[in-house]
């Protein structure tokens, strides 16, 4: 005889123990994303978008946590961006003028860029490459976001890709890596 649905379930205790654990891995990772967004190097004056370790932090969130819960992470930083909370990389001005400004169209490619690496990575193997795939896939979608949002601010896609994409190539491929292997060894550890 099969158990009944409520006791399947679990006890609403412990259900509320999983939606509390569930909403504490959300907002931290969406304030681990803050915490790498302070780690910046303005590249003026030869763009205005910053190298900064944020799109590794948007990698591992969508890696560790999944397309879901890793959207929903980055949905909620940009949610509180847009409140003005000092969460985006501080050379920026901040709040909408940071989601309009010439970084907005990286920033709003984050919760698509996580859900994307996420679902590639927990649809397969959890290995390396794997992981880097999946970190690849995402980073062409931020960049594509990023690009477009240049190419309106500036009319010119050669111009955009200058602006936001020829000094990031290195460093974002080192982003890439570090969070595949992050991501693949925390994997085989659970």
């Amino acid at each position: 005889m099969s158990k009944p649905a409520i006791e399947i379930l679990g006890s609403p205790h412990e259900r509320a123990l999983e939606a509390t654990r569930q909403v504490a891995l959300v907002v931290g990772a969406s304030l681990f994303v803050a915490l790498c967004a302070r780690v910046t190097i303005p590249l003026v004056p030869l763009t205005p978008v910053p190298l900064t370790v944020q799109n590794f932090g948007v990698l591992l969130v969508g890696l560790l946590l999944g397309s879901r819960r890793g959207f929903a992470a980055l949905a909620l930083y940009l949610a509180e961006g847009a409140m003005g909370l000092p969460v985006f990389n501080p050379t920026g001005p901040g709040g909408i003028a940071q989601l309009l400004g010439p970084t907005g169209g990286f920033l709003m490619a984050y919760p698509l860029v996580a859900f994307l690496a996420g679902l590639v990575f927990e649809r397969g193997a959890k290995n390396f490459a794997r992981a880097a795939v999946a970190g690849l896939l995402g980073e062409m979608l931020l960049f594509a976001g990023g690009l477009i949002w240049l190419y309106l601010f500036t009319h010119s896609l050669a111009k955009a890709a200058y602006l936001g994409f020829y000094w990031f190539v290195a460093g974002e491929v080192i982003k890439v890596m570090f969070a595949a292997l992050i991501a693949a060894r925390w994997r085989r550890s659970q």
